[in-house]
């Protein structure tokens, strides 16, 4: 890849904010949600029958930035808006992308979301190329959605699926794994308990719309690799969770990955080790951007208005990426 800058200005935290877990914790609740902007909402089908609910924000330039959540949350998160806002405010075209069965996609999907979702981004990725044939694609993936992406980059999905021009991956656990026994120790376990919170909260709202049989035994308490043996690999055609961690970590396909990329990853992540990073093979089309603070897309500045440090380097990185491959 063209040489990309890493972003000038680093991470430096508000005294209010030191360490991964207030990093973490503050940067998820603290309020100051961009504007909106106008958008239409559509759905984009998969092979299987089930749909994706997505939202398109026009823009006036030649690029299309492709925005997809986390666990347990929905294209109404405020890191999504956050990056809707950034993406606006450099005048390109923005879709947002509900994973199966979330935000206003509940009623649409049988099937399950996981962290080896990369063939559902194809599918969105197909769509774009359909709908806007002449806009360039960048597609901007946090958390879960992260290694889903780079897992699609790097051809690590049992088909062949869509993939975007240019990428962002932000916070990327690309040892599955290993996060999932990270999660489970000291104050990790609180974050744990809100994922598994949530999509036990997923799985009734399926059931109640009489989408999927009451057969998932879970109970609050789980830990997320008894959750995922419990339900997300009976669900999606796993034989366990040691089978759908190492089917689906995105850490060795990261030097297969051709198109332009930038990963995104702090070394104060509470649950997702900086080191499986800055140890894997890499593509040179894949830029490591490692910040010393940051927590889990947390990212809060003391040097900046409103103190969010992750809208600057997205700006920063979209620009980078675009000019560094030009159409």
């Amino acid at each position: 890849m063209p040489y990309v800058m890493p972003s000038p200005l680093p991470c430096r935290p508000p005294v209010w904010a030191q360490g991964g877990h207030l990093q973490t914790i503050l940067g998820n609740y603290l309020p100051g949600d961009p504007p909106a902007h106008p958008f239409r909402a559509f759905r984009i089908p998969l092979g299987d029958g089930d749909q994706l609910a997505a939202r398109h924000y026009p823009g006036e330039t030649d690029v299309l930035v492709l925005v997809f959540h986390g666990l347990g949350g929905d294209d109404q998160a405020h890191y999504v808006r956050r990056a809707v806002a950034s993406a606006r405010k450099l005048g390109h075209h923005v879709w947002t992308v509900n994973h199966r069965g979330c935000g206003e996609g509940r009623g649409l999907a049988r099937g399950p979301y996981h962290s080896g979702s990369g063939a559902d981004l194809g599918a969105a990725f197909s769509a774009a190329r359909t709908l806007h044939p002449g806009l360039r694609q960048l597609a901007l993936g946090f958390s879960l959605s992260a290694n889903a992406l780079l897992l699609n980059l790097g051809g690590g999905l049992p088909e062949p699926a869509a993939q975007p021009d240019l990428a962002i991956a932000v916070n990327p656990p690309v040892d599955l794994g290993a996060c999932a026994s990270t999660i489970h120790g000291g104050l990790n376990r609180l974050y744990e308990l809100r994922f598994i919170r949530r999509c036990r909260r997923a799985i009734r709202e399926r059931v109640s719309d009489g989408l999927i049989p009451d057969a998932y035994p879970t109970h609050a308490l789980m830990s997320l690799r008894d959750f995922d043996n419990a339900y997300t690999t009976k669900a999606a055609g796993f034989r366990d969770a040691e089978d759908y961690y190492a089917r689906c970590s995105a850490q060795s396909h990261l030097a297969q990955i051709e198109a332009p990329t930038v990963i995104l990853q702090s070394k104060d992540d509470p649950f997702v080790p900086w080191q499986h990073h800055a140890r894997a093979p890499k593509s040179p089309r894949v830029h490591l951007h490692l910040e010393d603070h940051g927590g889990h897309m947390g990212y809060l500045s003391r040097d900046l208005p409103g103190h969010r440090w992750l809208p600057y380097a997205l700006e920063h990185y979209m620009q980078e990426l675009l000019s560094a491959a030009p159409a």
